[in-house]
């Protein structure tokens, strides 16, 4: 076993794992960070998507121990509970950009990545190219690709980017 301490949604955690355990697995499991989704466990799909050190990450494919002594920040960690929702977030839900919302907390924590990479004026053809490894079987990708650009727009207004 290894033990591993890192910081998770602001908060100082520990944990003893097995080496071989997956962030993902570590997050859901022993943390009951629920809403990081395994969707493939083979980096495809994006449903895992994490900001480790403010970078977005799959967590499918990242050992847990890789993450000793970071900072990881997950879906739960965006909005305090009764506080207002992230910028992204509520451009997601203003826009309809999810159906099933399976894939939502992967693409939510993969825009918010590409806006810190790209900026907050985002058009159409970068954002489909951005999300070249995040898959969603419901939406066809275009209220996705709204919901970014304006979250996108939202987030240089806001102080919780």
């Amino acid at each position: 076993m290894a033990k591993i301490s890192l910081i998770v949604n602001g908060n100082p955690v520990t944990g003893n794992v097995d080496p071989r355990t997956l962030l993902v697995q570590f997050l859901r499991e022993n943390l009951r960070l629920t809403g990081t989704h395994v969707g493939c466990d083979t980096s495809q799909c994006g449903a895992c998507v994490v900001h480790l050190d403010g970078k977005a990450v799959k967590s499918c494919t990242t050992l847990a121990v890789m993450a000793d002594g970071h900072e990881v920040k997950t879906i739960e960690g965006l909005a305090a509970d009764g506080a207002p929702l992230h910028p992204m977030q509520e451009a997601f839900r203003e826009h309809h950009g999810l159906q099933c919302g399976f894939c939502t907390p992967g693409m939510i924590m993969t825009a918010i990545d590409i806006v810190h990479r790209k900026g907050n004026e985002l058009d159409d053809h970068t954002i489909r190219e951005e999300l070249e490894g995040n898959l969603c079987r419901c939406t066809g990708y275009q209220n996705i690709v709204a919901s970014i650009a304006a979250g996108a727009k939202a987030m240089a207004k806001s102080d919780l980017a």
